[in-house]
């Protein structure tokens, strides 16, 4: 158990109980960088200290990535700190991890990385019934503008909301 919750549910930022997940990090800021074209769910390869240090909320997205390599999918760049309580045999917090998918989900997404600006960016990682899982998403990249377009709208809906509930 982490901080008095139980395995079973997780409290999200607005209040509700989703169901047999219990999130360890995710990538704010992939949503700011990136276009999110769809999303699909994978498992991962993982040794004993990793998922230890996992189930602490241990791990960082920043700058992580995925790509199809020989027909398998693999996670870059994604940092699991050392397990604090192993000895000789902790892990490397920055190796390559493999991704579980079903083959003709890799097919699929090696035909659509290799469209021009499509990658594949880890959003989410979270236990679902005691299993680690990724939330991977294709993207394309935004352009400065974009950005800055994105922020103006999201400050125009602030800004509605808060007119709404001052009536």
């Amino acid at each position: 158990m982490v901080r008095g919750m139980s395995l079973g549910t997780q409290k999200s930022g607005k209040g509700a109980a989703t169901e047999g997940r219990r999130l360890v990090c995710q990538n704010k800021k992939a949503y700011h960088d990136y276009e999110i074209l769809e999303t699909l769910e994978a498992g991962m390869v993982l040794l004993g200290t990793e998922v230890k240090s996992l189930r602490n909320g241990r791990a960082n997205l920043k700058d992580s990535y995925a790509k199809v390599k020989k027909g398998e999918v693999f996670l870059y760049g994604l940092h699991i700190s050392p397990y604090t309580h192993a000895t000789y045999d902790n892990h490397d917090p920055e190796r390559v991890r493999k991704l579980l998918l079903h083959s003709h989900e890799i097919k699929r997404l090696l035909g659509k990385t290799q469209e021009k600006g499509l990658a594949l960016i880890p959003l989410k990682i979270y236990f679902s019934k005691g299993l680690a899982k990724i939330d991977l998403a294709l993207a394309r990249g935004k352009k400065d503008y974009d950005k800055r377009e994105s922020l103006k709208k999201k400050e125009e809906r602030r800004e509605m909301d808060r007119m709404r509930k001052e009536r």
